[in-house]
């Protein structure tokens, strides 16, 4: 089984096309939608989490290239950085992820990275900077 999240960008020519549906239906990739900026006419981008046995995602990756659509891997990770948390909860307030979320009953910030989405929202949220973009190299 693969999963991977993965940034893909559409070109203006299939912006329109059912992506995420064939890659259900056809191939049996499940795919949870993270974060979508798509326009008719326009390119558009979408970053995903795709999961599917290794045969039915290779074939699944193989039908987006042949379409013209474009599979990155995610290259960037937010980082929370504990030590210069003011324990505000400004970052969790904004979070649509609640990856960033206030501990109870001590009401300390916590962070789970695995549920981050990387929506950056948090980045201009916090006063104390504790919050960074920590960019990768792709796979």
């Amino acid at each position: 089984m693969i999963k991977r999240k993965v940034v893909l960008h559409f070109p203006a020519s299939v912006v329109e096309q059912p992506f995420i549906y064939t890659l259900a239906k056809e191939y049996n990739v499940v795919a949870n939608i993270l974060k979508a900026n798509i326009n008719p006419r326009k390119e558009g981008r979408m970053v995903v989490e795709l999961s599917a046995d290794d045969k039915d995602f290779n074939t699944a990756m193989d039908f987006l290239h042949a379409r013209g659509v474009q599979v990155l891997p995610l290259e960037q990770q937010i980082v929370w950085v504990e030590e210069r948390c003011t324990q505000c909860g400004a970052c969790t307030v904004i979070c649509p992820s609640n990856a960033l979320w206030m501990k109870r009953p001590e009401m300390t910030v916590s962070f789970c990275s695995e549920k981050c989405i990387v929506c950056e929202r948090c980045l201009k949220a916090c006063p104390a900077r504790a919050v960074e973009a920590l960019y990768l190299s792709g796979d």
